[in-house]
């Protein structure tokens, strides 16, 4: 039996499985395959089970043939089986979620594939990949920031990406698509998977040319998190005629095609640099408000009341204000993919993005002056902040998810850490801060922004409370980081008895409405807010 094990964010145990178990295990999946592909499907393979993976699985297991109104796939999501990551196939095969999401139909989505269709297994074994006719990849593909503020000292990481296509091309049939999902360095698909697949396919004494297609995902969290997949926009591209056919026909089967049309591309160069141009103008945006933000705060401007204005024309609506940082999985990241593969894949020397890498630069560091609000409101209140206990209200990277990757929320508390600060959670949506809780080895070893800081260790032994009043319970400072729906209604009465005493609240998502900031002065509060700067005025106003 297998020593090694991989524990749920529940903490159930799962023993890895042993080189003994391949066999049956592979056995298991060759009867489940013959008996669906009898029954006319599609034997598809989704590699990589997380957060886009789980729910692409579930989508293509639930999609039907348009005319007999049959379930026309079978999927098998595989995944390595490591100590971080086996117990999502052990969930998944008994019809859990992985993933968790406030989108209600993920849940029952996956359950029903599982339990009542049957047309979802999980696996870890790459040699179900024999019986694919079609393979999905979902392998992340990362960028390594070596310097906080610094984009262009990092890296793509292709390692996992790689490994994947390489194991894939040993095990294909000649005739399987295999189609990259994954975001992914332009050039990507063209200039690494297909040679990766190509000589694969020579070292097995396969002449054919391999089936290869790109069509990224736009994922988005929250309560349309199933939606985001099947009833969204795609691009698609393939290598070649015969991949371009295959993968149209392959996502017209799968996804809302006839109310969102596919858009297909000539090359996956041009599906890839979509992808990568369409995160780097929303980060841009970001970015841009930021120093409008700085602008407000010292010349008594409320950029709320400004970026709202300007949201009514219609040509602008889509302006949104930054907050303390641009999280998620994509935004953070993406335009350094391009910049690595201007470089690394097509060869150029010279520096063209600057607009992109000062972006992402200021994005990340945004963070850093929320620190700075919550020592000027400290100090304005005769406190230091490393003498006093912080709390934060919001780990999440948005309103209303419990999606904590690349969190600007991350990064105070980790500078509050730094300074001194005694830190406290609060979120309704994050169960686990893996960030914090497993800095040594999350997101990989040596990966985590712990080291980009001093006085870190502590933050391991953080956890997210889930009890409003215990949380902020003798608060110096609350510092307001996300817009999630149970922060907005938040009374300044009560949140000052909740505090127990006076506090320094910082705004950092345009929360606070003028009605409420008066009062937490009238209360003997201290207030500071991203872009705020119209609070001493109010201020001015309430000690008069």
């Amino acid at each position: 039996m297998s020593t090694q094990v991989s524990i749920s964010p529940d903490g159930e145990k799962f023993p890895l499985p042993t080189k003994e178990q391949y066999a049956a295990e592979f056995h298991r999946l060759k009867k489940l395959v013959d008996e669906n592909r009898a029954d006319g499907r599609e034997i598809v393979v989704v590699v990589g089970v997380g957060f886009v993976g789980a729910v692409m699985a579930a989508v293509v297991a639930d999609s039907k043939d348009k005319t007999t109104a049959k379930h026309n796939k079978f999927v098998v999501g595989m995944q390595r089986p490591s100590t971080r990551s086996y117990w999502k196939i052990e969930l998944l095969n008994r019809g859990l979620s992985p993933v968790k999401a406030e989108d209600p139909e993920v849940d029952p989505l996956i359950a029903r594939c599982v339990t009542e269709h049957k047309t979802l297994v999980a696996t870890y074994t790459p040699e179900v990949m024999k019986l694919a006719d079609v393979v999905v990849v979902d392998v992340q593909c990362d960028y390594v920031k070596r310097d906080l503020g610094n984009l262009c000292t990092g890296e793509a990481d292709m390692a996992a990406l790689e490994k994947s296509l390489a194991v894939i091309g040993d095990h294909i049939p000649p005739e399987c698509l295999v189609l990259i999902e994954t975001t992914v360095a332009p050039g990507t698909t063209e200039y690494v998977a297909y040679p990766i697949l190509k000589k694969a396919f020579a070292k097995r004494g396969l002449s054919s040319e391999p089936l290869l297609a790109h069509s990224f995902e736009r994922v988005m969290p929250g309560r349309e998190y199933v939606a985001s997949i099947r009833d969204f926009w795609r691009v698609c591209a393939g290598v070649n005629e015969e991949s371009r056919r295959r993968v149209v026909k392959f996502l017209s089967e799968v996804l809302n095609v006839d109310d969102y049309p596919l858009t297909v591309m000539d090359r996956p160069l041009e599906s890839e640099t979509t992808k990568i141009v369409e995160n780097s103008f929303r980060a841009t945006i970001l970015a841009f408000l930021h120093e409008w933000s700085l602008f407000a705060e010292r010349n008594g401007v409320d950029l709320i009341k400004v970026y709202k204005a300007i949201k009514v024309r219609p040509t602008h609506s889509n302006i949104i204000f930054p907050g303390p940082g641009i999280g998620g999985y994509c935004l953070p990241k993406d335009g350094g993919l391009g910049m690595w593969a201007y470089k690394h894949l097509m060869g150029f020397d010279d520096h063209i993005f600057n607009i992109t890498e000062e972006a992402i630069n200021t994005n990340d560091t945004r963070a850093l002056h929320v620190c700075e609000l919550v020592r000027d409101a400290l100090r304005n209140m005769g406190k230091y902040v490393a003498a006093s206990r912080c709390v934060l209200l919001g780990a999440a990277y948005r309103e209303d998810v419990g999606d904590t990757r690349y969190s600007g929320s991350e990064l105070v508390v980790r500078k509050l850490a730094e300074m001194g600060a005694e830190t406290a959670v609060h979120d309704p949506y994050v169960k686990r801060w893996w960030e914090l809780e497993a800095q040594e080895t999350y997101p990989a070893p040596g990966l985590s922004w712990s080291r980009f800081f001093r006085n870190q260790e502590h933050l391991s032994d953080t956890k997210v409370e889930k009890d409003l009043p215990v949380a902020l319970r003798g608060a110096d400072a609350v510092i307001l980081a996300v817009r999630h729906e149970p922060y907005l209604e938040l009374d300044p009465d009560a949140v000052v008895k909740m505090t127990g005493q006076p506090a320094a609240i910082i705004d950092c998502f345009g929360i606070l409405d003028d009605d409420k900031i008066r009062r937490y002065f009238e209360l003997g509060c201290e207030v500071k807010g991203l872009g705020r700067g119209h609070v001493k005025r109010i201020k001015d106003s309430v000690r008069k």
